[in-house]
């Protein structure tokens, strides 16, 4: 492929607690993906603390697009276009990002687009799987969503089902504080959870009655902090490995069977995970057996890029640039914004 069909994008993300940067070519290819962490510092306080992340990201952001076109090999005047997040996330981390890359674009005469953060995890798909083209369905589930997706094309979607409370993250994370993991607790009740029974405690499996493809999950996590409480207020002790396991065999089951009613109904051929929840060994291993029995192709993208991280953005802004996609200097954050709004 020559310089002339070849589209570089430098990619920004800092919605939440990682600050990062990626250049990506044609939406497929990640040439660099640098991601700088806060993990650490959050877990001091028990989970994300808003005003902390923005100072981080301020800190940070310069130094992570200079580390990801020096990995690259290129400079800014190689680049297309600049991506970059936009919305859904915290305000203050967003503008961070927002107005980082509107200077840059502005300075270089480069085309600026705003990507929605949860079509950049979708898009993570693509990046290790290029036979991967929609339409299909993504199921996506992080720390402040639970998605399932019909994506009609690039950039199209519809919103089939979503949680009506918590998301399956902030479950996870609330329950690995309640049962003395602590922060962040998707991976610490993953890697405890091997240890335990998942049929040990029957918790609750919500349904939403009027509403088969929306989730809920405060139930089960309130059914977990009451099962401690109860066994606090008889003296008996419970096994955090069986609480762990149990727990995450309740979000997973809820999880696969609207997955697989929509897969069912839509006569889906082709179905994609996503988000920080999508590197969960059990959601993966359940998931991946479901397809099989429906004959369903399934995909999941490297933990690398479940957890938030500019080479998605990338993808997602190079689907948003063939598509004309471009935004003005007027370009703001916005912490709520939904999925196929411009």
């Amino acid at each position: 492929m020559n310089r002339d069909q070849e589209v570089l994008i430098l990619a920004i993300e800092s919605s939440c607690d990682e600050t990062a940067a990626a250049v990506v070519k044609n939406g497929r290819e990640v040439l660099s993906n640098i991601i700088s962490s806060q993990i650490d510092l959050h877990t001091l306080y028990g989970g994300v603390v808003p005003e902390i992340a923005s100072r981080k990201h301020i800190e940070k952001i310069n130094q992570v697009i200079e580390a990801a076109l020096a990995e690259a090999g290129l400079s800014l005047n190689d680049m297309d276009a600049i991506g970059v997040t936009y919305g859904p996330g915290l305000v203050g981390a967003l503008l961070v990002g927002v107005a980082e890359a509107k200077a840059i674009a502005y300075a270089a005469g480069k085309p600026l687009i705003g990507v929605h953060h949860i079509e950049g995890h979708i898009a993570a798909n693509f990046i290790e799987h290029k036979e991967l083209e929609p339409p299909f369905f993504s199921l996506v589930v992080s720390g402040g969503h639970t998605h399932l997706v019909r994506v009609r094309d690039y950039g199209k979607f519809d919103i089939i089902g979503r949680t009506r409370d918590d998301a399956a993250g902030e479950a996870f994370d609330k329950v690995a504080r309640a049962i003395g993991l602590g922060y962040p607790g998707g991976p610490k009740i993953d890697r405890v959870a091997k240890e335990g029974n998942p049929d040990a405690v029957a918790f609750p499996r919500a349904h939403v009655e009027d509403s088969p493809y929306d989730f809920s999950f405060s139930g089960v996590k309130s059914a977990v902090l009451n099962y401690i409480n109860g066994c606090r207020m008889k003296g008996e002790d419970y096994c955090q490995a069986d609480v762990a396991a149990s727990f995450q065999k309740a979000v997973t089951d809820v999880l696969v069977a609207n997955a697989m009613h929509a897969v069912e109904e839509y006569g889906v051929d082709k179905f994609a995970i996503a988000g920080g929840v999508a590197s969960n060994s059990a959601l993966r291993e359940a998931m991946r057996k479901a397809c099989g029995e429906k004959g369903v192709e399934f995909y999941y993208p490297s933990p690398v890029y479940c957890t938030d991280n500019a080479a998605m953005i990338g993808a997602a802004a190079y689907y948003e640039y063939k598509n004309g996609t471009r935004h003005g200097w007027d370009l703001n954050a916005v912490p709520n914004l939904k999925l196929g709004e411009r």
